[in-house]
């Protein structure tokens, strides 16, 4: 039970030594972190500890000092003898392993289509690794496996602290197991007291992250109560995303802070309320569609544009194009067009554009080209020189060239996002108006 006024606390603790040493990248941590937030509970640390039982102790040990009211771990469910995390749990918590019949029996008939499509393995041994699953601490709550591995919630003794979410590595099953636990008794009971809390965000594209922290510091000055807010600045793709935690009744101070923000970046504010770039292009495209021909993207463009469930209703198809060859080829540009310009260059971005919608027969065309490095670069057109098109046809479009920082992987993840831009302010009905070099599309 939380103390009146003060949020509860939580630590995560992911296990697997494949973590540890990097063979798999960790991505329940962060995801268990905004989970926990929407909550109301404050997270103290991500702790990630190989498969060794001294250590997940210790771990588990050190969070119970930090004072939390809750510990998520993830990993080290399994049947193989590396999988300690319920019987190490069960030892932090001072309770008995038991094996629990009905979960064994549950855990049986998940495994027994599985089993037939193994015929020479041998059934004892899956028994046996189905029964080890089912051994947990007792007095836990078991939620219902998605895999073959239950979780569970293991309440403290009596009068002590903390609770224990026990979940799978894998993020498919751990993420519906983890609204079902956020559902339990032991789980409710644990973070009592937590407040209400909102989450909203803008986003900004075309300046610097220290542009938008001088801002939030004129803003303080200028008398918005930013003690109230919680406010996390991120640089994603290229854009600025400026993230908002507060309680219901700071709802006031939120407001004079947008209002803030918008009046001192009218033109870089793109989303008052969380809207992605992605988002905003699929909600105005219509009966559009759009094909496209990339160079130095290498099909970024075409897979951004189809990450999303609909996409083959608009998205008509792409061409990669590095050589200037396969841009006379695939993508229909003059080769005189090259010769004259460059490959790197807003004429040749142009012809990219027009040849995608052509080919494909789509509404609107992109071409993108340039130099995303290392090497290949000249004083004229240094690496980050990226030159982009969009046309639809028979209305007209925008062309740019822009220098993006970074090493390759930015300056490719960036033209990805500089190319929405300029999609959705053609789709807005802007026509050849964006030729800054300098990252700033403008209204």
């Amino acid at each position: 039970m939380s103390e009146a006024g003060v949020r509860p606390r939580a630590g995560i603790l992911i296990t697997g030594t494949e973590v540890l040493t990097g063979i798999i990248a960790d991505r329940n941590g962060p995801w268990l972190s905004e989970r926990l937030l929407e909550l109301g509970v404050d997270p103290v640390a991500i702790q990630i500890v190989g498969d060794r039982p001294e250590d997940m102790l210790a771990a588990l040990r050190f969070m119970q000092s930090q004072g939390v009211a809750l510990i998520v771990t993830s990993g080290g469910l399994g049947p193989t003898a590396d999988d300690l995390t319920a019987e190490v749990v069960g030892r932090f918590a001072g309770r008995e392993m038991v094996l629990d019949r009905e979960l064994e029996a549950r855990i049986g008939e998940i495994l027994r289509p599985m089993m037939s499509r193994w015929p020479g393995v041998d059934p004892e041994a899956i028994r046996a690794s189905n029964r080890k699953q089912a051994v947990i601490p007792r007095g836990a709550t078991v939620i219902e496996p998605v895999g073959t591995a239950p979780g569970l919630v293991v309440p403290p003794q009596q009068g002590a602290r903390p609770t224990v979410v026990v979940l799978p590595g894998p993020p498919r099953e751990l993420q519906p197991m983890w609204r079902s636990a956020a559902r339990t008794e032991a789980f409710r009971a644990a973070i009592a007291g937590a407040p209400r809390y909102r989450r909203e965000i803008l986003r900004l594209f075309g300046l610097p992250e220290s542009a938008i922290a001088a801002t939030l510091r004129e803003a303080e000055a200028a008398g918005v109560p930013l003690a109230r807010l919680e406010v996390t600045t991120c640089l994603r793709r290229g854009e600025i995303e400026v993230s908002t935690r507060f309680e219901e009744d700071a709802g006031g101070a939120y407001k004079a802070l947008r209002e803030f923000i918008a009046a001192r970046h009218p033109d870089e504010l793109f989303s008052l309320h969380g809207e992605t770039i992605d988002e905003q292009v699929v909600a105005l495209l219509g009966d559009r569609t759009v094909a496209v021909a990339e160079s130095c993207t290498g099909g970024l463009m075409a897979a951004r544009l189809t990450d999303r469930a609909g996409a083959s209703r608009w998205f008509r198809g792409g061409v990669v194009a590095y050589s200037n060859e396969a841009k006379v080829s695939l993508a229909g540009v003059d080769p005189e067009l090259i010769e004259r310009h460059g490959a790197v260059s807003p004429e040749v971005a142009r012809a990219l554009a027009a040849g995608a919608a052509e080919r494909f027969d789509a509404s609107v065309g992109i071409g993108i080209t340039g130099i995303a490095g290392p090497g290949g670069g000249t004083a004229e057109k240094p690496v980050g020189t990226v030159c982009f098109a969009v046309l639809e046809r028979g209305v007209g479009g925008i062309t740019r060239r822009s220098r993006l920082p970074g090493g390759r992987a930015d300056v490719r993840e960036r033209s990805t996002t500089v190319a929405l831009h300029l999609l959705r302010r053609l789709l807005r009905g802007e026509r050849d108006e964006l030729r800054a070099a300098d990252g700033a599309p403008r209204r």
